[in-house]
This record gives C-alpha cells, sequence and structure tokens, in this order.
C-alpha cells in the first residue's frame, strides 16, 4: 500500500512538474509524408494534397488535386530547393517543365519568434486515447502583411493546422492528416527519366507549395 501511494505521489509531482513548462516553438521531424487539405475560400480554391518532405535535402514531392470555381486540375511537381528547380511533372503525357526555383526553403515548424495562443486538448481529456494534446501559435510578417495562426502537437511537433491571412487572398486553412514519420520511397526526389528534356521556363517560379510563406 505505501508503494501504490509513493507511487501515486511520484505521478502527481511529475505530472504538476510537467504543467508547469511553458510550450516551446519547435520543429517537425524533418523527414515526413502524408496529406493536407488547403482551403481558400475569397479564391475559390480548394486542394487535397500527398506529399514528402525531406527537410534535410531541402526538397518536397507533391501530387495534388486542385478546385477552381468549377474546375478540377491534377498538379504534380518536385521542388529541389538546394538546386532552385521546380519541375512540373505531367505523366499523361510524358513531359515535364523546369523552372527555378529562388524562393528560400521553409521548413515545417514553429518559428522562433511565434507567440503562444494556449494549450489545449483536440477531442476529449476524459478516457486515455481519447484527446490530443497541442499548442496554438501566433505569427505575424508586418512586411507582407500576412498573419499565421499554427497548431502543432505538444509531442514530437507535428503539424496540425495552419491558417495565414492576407488582404489579398484572404483566408488560407491548412489541415494535415495521416503524416508519417520517415520516407517511405527515396525515389520520389529523383525526376522522372523524361524530364532530362524537360522545357525550361526561364521565370523564377513562384511555390505554391511551401508550408509557410
Amino acid at each position: 500500500m505505501q508503494s501504490l501511494v509513493a507511487i501515486s505521489l511520484t505521478l502527481i509531482l511529475a505530472a504538476a512538474f510537467t504543467g508547469a513548462q511553458k510550450p516551446h516553438p519547435c520543429k517537425s521531424p524533418p523527414l515526413m509524408v502524408g496529406r493536407l487539405s488547403a482551403l481558400n475560400p475569397k479564391g475559390h480554391v480548394a486542394a487535397y494534397e500527398r506529399f514528402s518532405y525531406d527537410a534535410l535535402e531541402r526538397r518536397i514531392r507533391v501530387r495534388a488535386l486542385v478546385f477552381v470555381d468549377n474546375s478540377t486540375m491534377y498538379e504534380e511537381a518536385l521542388l529541389l530547393f538546394r538546386e532552385g528547380v521546380l519541375y512540373e511533372i505531367f505523366h499523361q503525357n510524358q513531359t515535364c517543365k523546369r523552372s527555378e526555383l529562388k524562393e528560400p526553403f521553409q521548413p515545417i515548424e514553429v518559428p522562433h519568434d511565434a507567440q503562444l495562443l494556449g494549450q489545449l486538448i483536440l477531442g476529449s481529456s476524459s478516457a486515455p486515447g481519447s484527446g490530443l494534446l497541442v499548442n496554438s501559435w501566433e505569427k505575424s510578417v508586418p512586411e507582407i502583411k500576412t498573419k499565421f495562426f499554427m497548431t502543432f502537437t505538444e509531442f514530437a511537433c507535428i503539424p496540425v493546422s495552419i491558417a495565414s491571412h492576407t488582404e489579398n487572398t484572404g483566408w488560407t486553412m491548412t489541415s494535415f492528416y495521416d503524416l508519417v514519420i520517415g520516407i517511405e520511397d527515396p525515389d520520389e526526389f529523383i525526376p522522372p527519366p523524361f524530364c532530362e528534356k524537360a522545357e525550361v521556363n526561364h521565370k523564377s517560379a513562384k511555390s505554391l507549395f511551401n508550408f509557410l510563406g
């Protein structure tokens, strides 16, 4: 009985100590694959995307179904930020477009200067496994008149949602799901063979697939 009391007291003290720790900005795992949905009501745009993410080598592979007004498009791209190259891939006719990619790579993370809004549980705390502990953050970027609201898990810093707002585009809401840590297929980051003869676009491409602007 004394052992049970001692264990209970230890758990209470550990919980109190953990609860006293203020969440800090964090970086997500550098290798991930998963899915996301992005909605921009003002622009009548919705996208559903599968992505592979490698922050170590600064590269992203994207396959996205995009709905704009009454039209539907399939887009596939390989972004190699270290090389400064963006490939648009068209499997239906075995062609590629290659453009310069001058944007800096933006990792999935809570920026170091983000402000903590609070900690909460998604779902319920009534039973084990019924809720998810997350932290919500805010970051303003006055030079581009943009605000970000981000939710990441307390443990492992997994992204849950990112909302951004600008005067021109309004709100863009991004939700992450089915995330797996690690890369299932390293060949995801190798351009298809038919991209060797890619049509070159000398204009610098603006990435639509960076997670934070």
